[in-house]
């Protein structure tokens, strides 16, 4: 057997490339089994042959028979984000997704294995890499809150309808089931852009979908889809799916102070985008990361929680700060240093000079979005 120190010593793996195991759960139609079968036939064909693909195995219940599990291999994260990302792949998809009543997918990288009396850690997890274009989203924070955003463009010239449609809604029950409950949803729009982002105790995809399945929230979604720039359609499970791979904005980065002053000023919320340029999504999240990590520990500074959210060259941050952004620009823009602005502003497209007060409320004025609704959970 390995020896027990090179088990678990976390610091002894290798540098390459993490595989990644996909896990798909799917609830078959009563009925459908047989067209399922024959599409998973001729889709497993297909995915193999896609650069990237290793193995992948179809699996049925023992207790429940229209319950089944696909499970996938993958050389890496990116081969197979790329593929999903792709019209190629919805195709291919179509129909199965017609044969399946709710499906729910997982994904890990794979950590470590055994192999009869050999013990093997494998690569560094995605999230310890620099430089992905697909960034692994956080985890519950120390508070045991999952964020999550999400972000979509409606047709220019329907801004203000649809800002009057998104902050009219009745706010959904905050709570999903024993575990999970909404704590806060907060919605921006920039231009023809919306974010919205949520924070979640517990189960993430439950929530999400809790507040999806109800009323209030289903008849907004229905009076904003004219609007949209691409069309949807979230009573078919494959265009709600489309729709939210599309839009998902994963939180990368989160830091919070440990402890606010008792009588610091309650702070407020503000979000800026960030205009990255082409293939430096990454290192624009990660700067600004190690930014703000200084500034919360740092007791003189208004910043209380920050978040970023990235997916490949859109990046957004949220922060709560006890200051408006105009009376601390630096700490709004998650700059602390004194060559923070110049270091930031090579990482993205147009920057106006951020090195001095003026050039940062030049940036403000660009890069800040619009608040439409924040809401909080009674309990929150």
């Amino acid at each position: 057997m390995a020896q027990p120190s090179a088990v678990l010593d976390e610091r002894a793996r290798p540098t390459t490339d993490s595989r990644l195991r996909v896990v798909l759960l799917l609830d078959v139609q009563d009925g459908a089994q047989q067209r399922f079968l024959d599409a998973y036939e001729q889709m497993r064909y297909q995915v193999s042959a896609v650069p990237g693909h290793l193995m992948d195995q179809l699996c049925q219940s023992t207790e429940d028979p229209l319950r089944w599990l696909i499970t996938s291999e993958w050389e890496a994260a990116e081969p197979f984000l790329t593929w999903l990302d792709s019209p190629e792949h919805r195709e291919v998809v179509r129909p199965l997704s017609s044969c399946v009543r709710d499906t729910r997918s997982l994904r890990f990288t794979v950590f470590r294995e055994t192999f009869g009396t050999r013990s093997v850690d494998s690569a560094l997890p995605p999230r310890e890499r620099n430089g992905s274009a697909h960034p692994v989203a956080l985890g519950p924070g120390p508070d045991g809150i999952t964020r999550h955003a999400l972000t979509f463009f409606v047709k220019p010239g329907s801004e203000q309808t649809v800002a009057g449609i998104l902050a009219g809604y009745t706010s959904p029950a905050a709570k999903v089931d024993d575990t999970t409950r909404l704590v806060r949803t907060s919605l921006f729009m920039r231009g023809n852009q919306v974010v919205r982002s949520v924070e979640v105790v517990g189960d993430l995809v439950a929530a999400l979908r809790h507040v999806a399945a109800q009323p209030e929230v289903r008849a907004v979604e229905e009076a904003i889809n004219p609007y949209l720039e691409q069309a949807r359609d979230l009573s078919d499970p494959l265009s709600a799916r489309d729709f939210f791979m599309r839009a998902a904005l994963p939180a990368v980065h989160h830091h919070a102070r440990a402890k606010q002053p008792p009588s610091a000023q309650e702070p407020s919320r503000y979000a800026f985008s960030y205009p990255a340029r082409p293939g430096c999504g990454a290192a624009v999240a990660e700067y600004l990361s190690r930014q703000d990590k200084a500034a919360v520990n740092d007791s003189a500074s208004p910043l209380v929680r920050s978040t970023v959210f990235q997916r490949e060259d859109c990046v957004v941050r949220l922060v709560d700060l006890t200051v408006p952004p105009q009376t601390d620009p630096a700490a709004a823009l998650g700059l602390t240093g004194p060559r923070a602005g110049a270091v930031l502003a090579r990482l993205l497209r147009s920057a106006p000079e951020l090195r001095d007060d003026d050039g940062r409320r030049a940036a403000l004025a660009g890069w800040e979005l619009t608040p439409i609704t924040d809401r909080r959970s009674p309990q929150a």
